[in-house]
Formats: C-alpha cells, structure tokens, sequence
C-alpha cells in the first residue's frame, strides 16, 4: 500500500487550485534515486470514463525487465471538479490515488498517461501525483498541451524538444517508426533524458508505451463489462 506524504486538497475552487500546483513546486526533484539495475517493477496508470462524471482509474504493474504482469487495480469513483485544461490532476487525482492505495507491490517507476512539468504550471497529473505519494513519475500525453516542438526524425528513439516560455519542458519521442510522437515530461524523482530513456526501454511495437497502453487496455474491458471487479483486486 502506498500512502500519500504530502497533503493537499483536491475538492477546491480554480484560485485554491493555482497556489495548490504553485505550493507543490518546491517539492519537486528531477533526482532518480535508483540504479538501472535496481529496476524491477514498474507501472502504468490511467484513467478512462465510465459516463460523463464517472472516472475509472487502473493502474497495471509489471515486472522489468520481462514486462510480465504483476498486479492490477482499479478504482471507481465520480468526479467533481470539472473539466478545465491545466487541472486535470484535481479532477482524476482522486480516483488515481485511491487506486495507488490499493496496490500491494511497489512499483519503482510509474507511467501516467497525461503530462508532467510540460503544463501551464509545471504541474500536471504525473507530477502532481508524483509529489503527493513521492514516486517516480513520468508523463507520456498522447496530445500536446503546451510549447511548440519541431517534428523528429521518422526513426523509433527520435526526439526533439518541447519548448514552453523558452524553456525545456519535455520531448516529442518517436516511440515508433512512422508514427505521431508522443510528448514525455518528468513527473517526479527523474529528469528529462531519463524520462525519454525509460520511456523507451518500455516501448515496444505500439506507439504508446506498454505500462499506460495495457492500462488503457484493462480500463476498456471494465467499461464494456467483460470481466468481474474480483480479477482486479
């Protein structure tokens, strides 16, 4: 079980919101307090939607470097705080850390579908989270929610970087030969060139990494109602 070691609020108005994800900036670390060898169990989190306002999160853990599956769990809850871009974390952390509570391995590294520091604040669900229950976390979207990027070579392990304000706040990663990128940030606990690296190293013939894919997978299967809550806990 993983509890939480900072405290913050997710039930706030949008100002309340702001100097939340302002506060959380001081805890942040891009210092990943592992060795590659040390790795042995990592995971994927996401979060699909059962009906409008009622969120399921799954979170899937494998063991590495085999990538066979460990344990799943999920959590179903509804949500309500609304959707606004930049506060996705308050609108699905709930769910995500109620989830993260109920697992009973350790997972080194976790993979969030959705944005680390590459937000308007530098603090999306990966990172958010990431603080809140201090693991190492790493954003992999799908979309692209701030910055301006050139596209990368065509070639799988290709990026380029995803400017915000100037400043580096991620990658646009060629997770797959031929396809759209997809956007990494570091979330918690591990740097940008770690974050593409380990992003990598769990990417196989899809363009989204097997953590979050299979998470995804497992999610659908709870919403289309083909297997018992009992398989997930």
């Amino acid at each position: 079980m993983i509890q939480p070691s900072h405290f913050f609020p997710f039930d706030v108005d949008i100002q309340d919101a702001i100097q939340i994800q302002k506060d959380l900036i001081q805890y942040m670390s891009f210092s990943f307090p592992f060795h590659s060898q040390e790795i042995q169990c990592i995971a994927g989190i996401d979060v699909s939607y059962l009906e409008k306002n009622l969120a399921c999160a799954v979170i899937v853990v494998f063991s590495y470097p085999e990538l066979q599956l460990i344990e799943i769990v999920h959590s179903i809850k509804k949500i309500h705080f609304p959707y606004i871009p930049g506060f996705l974390s308050f609108r699905e952390g709930p769910v995500v850390a109620t989830s993260l509570q109920r697992l009973k391995s350790m997972p080194q590294i976790f993979f969030f579908d959705g944005q680390g520091i590459a937000h308007p604040r530098g603090m999306g669900l990966a990172s958010h989270v990431g603080i809140l229950y201090n693991i190492v976390s790493i954003g992999v979207a799908k979309s692209l929610l701030v910055g301006q990027y050139e596209e990368p070579p065509m070639e799988k392990g290709q990026y380029s970087w995803i400017l915000y304000h100037d400043q580096i706040v991620g990658a646009a990663l060629r997770s797959k030969k031929d396809v759209k990128p997809v956007f990494v940030s570091p979330g918690h606990r591990i740097d940008l060139l770690g974050s593409i690296e380990w992003t990598l190293k769990v990417s196989g013939k899809y363009r989204i990494p097997e953590p979050t894919r299979i998470a995804h997978l497992y999610a659908n299967k709870i919403k289309r109602n083909e297997v018992s809550f009992g398989e997930y806990q």
